[in-house]
């Protein structure tokens, strides 16, 4: 009897040891494992004993420390970023730039192209004989006038026609119409109703202007949320101060893109039209200066129509974004 207890107990002891061994251990989060601070490394909380013996405030805050990103983790954000100086005149270097250098190293035909600096001698050539200051002028008042009827017929017909059905249904088809019809070829029937002096030239500039400046003045009105016009309602506004209070600052962000459409459509058409018939102007000269198989003089006129261009397209810029301070976009 004596013999089978103490086997009995030799056997129940070395189980014990093998019990303690399959016993599976406490699982350890990440989060308790790597320390957030240094005050937590030297306690040594979050190292992992195997045992979770914290209160529930304790795994609270190994729960933020969880989801808690690093700084070089953070996400970057969506937007353009700070605006850069100048940053519209980097594109126009670098093309004088390219150039510069491909005129010097040979790359060009001088009689073709000719080098940024034989055109700059040849303005100032002209500059000198009195020529192109007269020619400039001549454009530049060409291009105001058709601009300044363009834009008053273009404002004036879209808001008669995106504040009422009936404008709306007398001016918006007739528009479309005009606007799927080429300008340009409206030429020949412009200079038979109206000759061959100036005042053909500047209608057809102002019917280049005012069709995207209506364009786009109409679907801004017409987007404008209903929502607003009902708030209107309630208020009880008159119908000037509801057209001064909600559709003008409405209309405006659409009124601009149409405004910077105008303007470079107001050059655009000038280098046609001042080819026809004209004894002065930019166009002229380089219809002349064709003749001539003079390229330096044709790149004189076409650099200067395209710093017209850049220059008042920079000044709607301008002027959008002063008036426009109010609202936030990527832009500003």
């Amino acid at each position: 009897m004596t013999t089978r207890i103490t086997t009995a107990a030799r056997i129940t002891t070395s189980a014990t040891p093998s019990t303690a061994i399959t016993e599976e251990p406490t699982s350890v989060s990440l989060a308790d494992s790597i320390p957030t601070s240094p005050a937590d490394a030297g306690t040594g909380t979050g190292t992992g004993t195997g045992t979770d013996t914290s209160s529930e405030a304790d795994g609270t805050k190994a729960d933020s420390r969880r989801f808690r990103r690093s700084p070089r983790s953070r996400r970057r954000g969506l937007a353009p970023g700070k605006r850069l100086p100048a940053s519209r005149l980097v594109g126009p270097a670098l093309f004088l730039a390219l150039w510069a250098v491909a005129s010097a190293a040979g790359q060009l035909d001088p009689g073709a192209i000719p080098a940024p600096w034989t055109v700059l001698k040849t303005t100032g050539h002209l500059w000198t004989d009195g020529t192109l200051p007269t020619d400039v002028l001549t454009s530049l008042e060409r291009a105001a006038y058709g601009f300044a009827f363009g834009l008053t017929a273009g404002v004036v017909l879209a808001l008669a026609s995106g504040l009422s059905r009936v404008g709306e249904a007398l001016i918006d088809g007739t528009v479309q119409l005009n606007r799927a019809i080429p300008t340009l070829g409206l030429i020949p029937l412009f200079i038979l109703w109206l000759g061959i002096g100036e005042t053909f030239k500047i209608a057809i500039i102002a019917i280049v202007v005012y069709i995207p400046i209506y364009l786009n003045l109409h679907s801004a009105l017409s987007g404008i949320d209903h929502r607003y016009v009902e708030l209107a309602e309630v208020q009880g506004l008159s119908r000037l101060r509801f057209v001064r209070e909600i559709v003008i600052p409405g209309a405006l962000p659409g009124f601009f893109v149409g405004l910077r459409l105008g303007v470079t459509g107001s050059w655009l058409s000038l280098v046609v039209l001042e080819q026809i018939n004209a004894t002065s102007g930019l166009g002229y000269m380089m219809f002349q200066a064709q003749n001539y198989g003079r390229t330096d003089i044709i790149l004189v006129g076409l650099l200067i129509y395209g710093i017209f261009g850049l220059v008042s397209d920079s000044a709607v810029r301008l002027i959008e974004r002063k008036v426009l301070s109010w609202r936030r976009t990527l832009s500003n």
